[in-house]
């Protein structure tokens, strides 16, 4: 999401040197393409995602300026407008697919966790529960934006793994 970008500046692009060789051995690209959902094209254009260590698609909705557009498109990234005000997740998924991406590891704040879920996008949680309590009235949770009153999701836990001081919950999403 946008907030993880102009918060954090991230790469998204891998560490360890085994799993690039690996991708390269298996004719893929050393890194894998990085997604940025950004309703009105505030990725920097000058940021680390969008330098040319992996295919960058930002995410943009029609309202979006031309002039933020341009820039972005500047620095090679593939641009992909799908809705009006926001961007419309299932039409730019399908847009994403038609461009060979295939599948998505979603890492973002709780407006976009919560709209993958809400639009049915999803077919795996994974959670991370550590060993530090954060919390208050306005502390983000895993799915914020509209939230959920009826027609829970339901979720069916596959594994559990120890990491450190804390476990990971993978859990399948039932359709």
């Amino acid at each position: 999401g946008i907030g993880t970008v102009l918060a954090d500046d991230p790469h998204l692009t891998l560490d360890d040197p085994e799993r690039r060789r690996q991708r390269r051995e298996q004719g893929r690209p050393t890194n894998p393409a990085r997604v940025v959902v950004d309703s009105r094209g505030r990725t920097p254009p000058e940021g680390r995602i969008c330098d040319d260590a992996a295919t960058t698609y930002v995410l943009v909705s029609a309202a979006a300026p031309e002039d933020r557009r341009q820039a972005l498109r500047e620095t090679g990234v593939e641009l992909i407008v799908a809705g009006d005000e926001r961007v419309d997740l299932p039409a730019a998924f399908d847009k994403l697919e038609a461009a060979g991406i295939d599948s998505l590891l979603v890492e973002g704040g709780g407006a976009l966790i919560f709209s993958v879920i809400e639009t049915g996008l999803i077919d795996r949680l994974t959670v991370y529960v550590g060993s530090l309590i954060i919390g208050g009235r306005e502390a983000p949770t895993l799915a914020d934006g509209e939230g959920f009153v009826d027609g829970f999701p339901r979720l069916s836990l596959e594994a559990v793994e120890r990491v450190d001081d804390g476990v990971v919950l993978d859990y399948i999403v039932n359709t």
